[in-house]
């Protein structure tokens, strides 16, 4: 059987969820190889293994701390060349996808992003993709190359399927150009104890209806009832009442979690491209005639600031 590569995003050795489910995928359509760089590299093994990877190739260098994406390129094109591969899967973050890109360039295959399912074709992997901000689902594969895929969070369960996981060094030689863009300082974002917003299995949003920042506790409360990430649209960010990061949408973060409650968000199509593909949705808003309700599993019209409370409280109750 083929093998595939497999980009590992981790952190300082910790493998982040989008991986784990990037060996799910991979296992559809060959054999998985993992390439894990940067600090604590050699830490990522273990579960690498347990979910499916037949080998690890693993390197560490300063560059790939001190500089931008340009080190990661280099490493996972001597990969590609040391694996003849039949595929590249690379999660599907701002960070992934111009890695993937630039590896695409490089190796002169065609590349498809944000991909949210992947199946093996007989000539080649075939990936699902949500088109048009959702509206359309599209299925296509590369004609030319190794394709290089980037798969969005969330878009798989983590299955375990214990495999050899043999570590192997890789052989890198950076390139001129991988020094070109160097990191000067680093600012830990502030932790919150709520999951990534892109990798989150629940979300909750809140919107105009909100109506100010001291209002958006009422979201955080549901959102941490839940172990949920916080999302705001693009009004209640351009407002100043949540931070940017946390935007969800077309010109914010895309996110596909299991479950999606929009709370006081009307639906506008800038907000419905970043959530559109999430399993199940819900909505609250007082207006029945909010173009959100044409788009949800469930929708409850009514006062957000009464039922996100009771819904609150209500989730707390049957937590115990």
């Amino acid at each position: 059987m083929a093998e595939v590569l497999v980009y590992v995003d981790h952190v300082d050795g910790a493998v982040r969820k989008p991986t784990l489910e990037l060996l799910t995928l991979a296992r559809r359509i060959g054999e998985p190889v993992a390439v894990a760089l940067g600090p604590g590299a050699g830490n990522t093994a273990a579960v690498l293994a347990e979910h499916g990877a037949v080998k690890v190739l693993t390197h560490d260098a300063a560059e790939y701390a001190d500089y931008l994406v340009v080190p990661k390129v280099d490493a996972l094109q001597a990969a590609y060349e040391a694996v003849s591969p039949a595929a590249v899967l690379v999660p599907s973050s701002a960070e992934g996808k111009e890695i993937a890109a630039r590896l695409a360039v490089r190796i002169g295959s065609g590349i498809i992003t944000d991909a949210v399912d992947l199946e093996a074709g007989a000539e080649g992997p075939v990936a699902t993709q949500s088109a048009f901000a959702a509206s359309f689902t599209t299925k296509s594969r590369v004609s030319k190359g190794t394709p290089v895929i980037t798969v969005k969070p969330n878009s798989a369960a983590v299955e375990a399927a214990p495999a050899a996981g043999a570590v192997e060094a890789l052989t890198v030689s950076f390139s001129e150009k991988a020094t070109g863009t160097k990191v000067t300082a680093r600012t830990p974002r502030e932790a919150t104890g709520r999951p990534e917003l892109t990798e989150a299995a629940i979300v909750v949003s809140g919107g105009r209806g909100v109506n100010g920042a001291e209002n958006f506790s009422v979201i955080e409360n549901l959102a941490d009832s839940l172990g949920a990430a916080v999302g705001a649209s693009r009004a209640a960010v351009d407002a100043g009442w949540y931070p940017h990061s946390n935007q969800v949408g077309q010109t914010g973060k895309s996110v596909s979690p299991q479950l999606y409650i929009a709370s006081g968000i009307s639906g506008a199509i800038q907000h419905r491209a970043g959530m559109q593909t999430s399993k199940t949705i819900v909505a609250i808003n007082k207006d029945a005639e909010a173009p959100i309700f044409d788009l949800v599993d469930y929708g409850v019209v009514g006062d957000l600031f009464e039922v996100v409370p009771q819904l609150t409280d209500e989730i707390k109750t049957r937590k115990g």
